[in-house]
């Protein structure tokens, strides 16, 4: 059965769902978009992801063409006409369609609005939770933050793909991208934590994504009596670390055992990412907005 697409005020089947080929989205990845998460029937922390959507457009001087409240109704009405109950939802905003030209005064017809929601995704290997990550470093540097704020969730994301690419002909899981000045900024769609005895470190959001599901992590850290702590660290600090896992909305919490050929720990799922996966389980398929009233 197709998904239906809501696209522009109007719900359609997704073969159906198209925008126009000089929509400044696709010609330059300019737009922003959110991934989320459903779990029985229950959208994880919708309020915090469109703190983030909002803050995206306005960064990006684009305005969204709805109210926060009315962008929720169209979310969860998307959600309920693909009857989903465990599921992944996207919406994207864009420039809208202009021309080939890159002003975006030219996007005179306004914003183009997307909300896509689907049966939950599946970013890795089906054993990946269970057995754990390989990552390894890719040679493709985090774009910088005085080139593009990293905060910003835009629709251009060309320097991760390159790094995923990376990681692919190596056969690896997944890449780990360093900042400019060699920090470990993150994964190329998760963030990234390690651990030491009962502490998770994760690099300050100045070079990375300030994601939800590590705002999170953080939160049930301090819950279950570990302690979160945000700093730079190297990749020294990864291949000596205890533990190591990465954290997305889409990839939740995964664990690492491996980054550039060396076992992290004792090359297995740890203790600490389990305890972490275990508390975060138990908090999404229990607390959300509700998809059916």
């Amino acid at each position: 059965m197709e998904l239906i697409v809501y696209v522009n005020g109007k719900f359609r089947p997704q073969s159906e769902a198209t925008v126009n080929v000089f929509d400044h989205g696709l010609l330059y990845g300019d737009g922003i978009f959110e991934g989320i998460r459903a779990y029985s029937g229950r959208i994880f922390k919708l309020e915090r992801h469109l703190d983030r959507l909002y803050a995206s457009a306005k960064a990006i001087d684009l305005k969204i063409p709805h109210r926060r409240e009315d962008l929720t109704e169209i979310i969860l009405e998307t959600c309920r006409r693909n009857k989903i109950q465990d599921g992944y939802i996207r919406p994207i905003i864009t420039r809208g369609p202009g021309d080939l030209g890159i002003d975006p005064r030219k996007c005179k017809s306004g914003p183009t609005v997307v909300v896509i929601a689907q049966p939950t995704i599946a970013l890795y290997r089906g054993d990946a939770y269970e057995h754990g990550l390989r990552l390894v470093t890719s040679s493709y540097r985090r774009v910088p933050p005085q080139s593009l704020s990293p905060s910003i969730k835009s629709l251009n994301y060309l320097n991760n793909i390159m790094a995923r690419v990376e990681a692919n002909q190596y056969g690896a899981d997944e890449a780990l991208m360093l900042d400019i000045q060699g920090y470990v900024a993150e994964a190329s769609a998760d963030n990234f934590f390690i651990a030491r005895d009962s502490t998770i470190l994760t690099p300050w959001t100045s070079t990375n994504l300030p994601g939800v599901t590590r705002e999170t992590v953080m939160e049930l850290a301090a819950q279950i009596g570990l302690t979160a702590k945000e700093r730079p660290f190297t990749l020294y600090d990864v291949w000596a670390a205890d533990e190591a896992f990465i954290t997305g909305t889409a990839a939740e919490i995964g664990p690492v055992v491996e980054v550039d050929g060396r076992p992290i720990g004792d090359g297995k799922p740890g203790k600490i990412t389990k305890r972490l996966m275990k508390a975060f389980r138990d908090l999404v398929t229990t607390k959300g907005t509700p998809i059916y009233a």
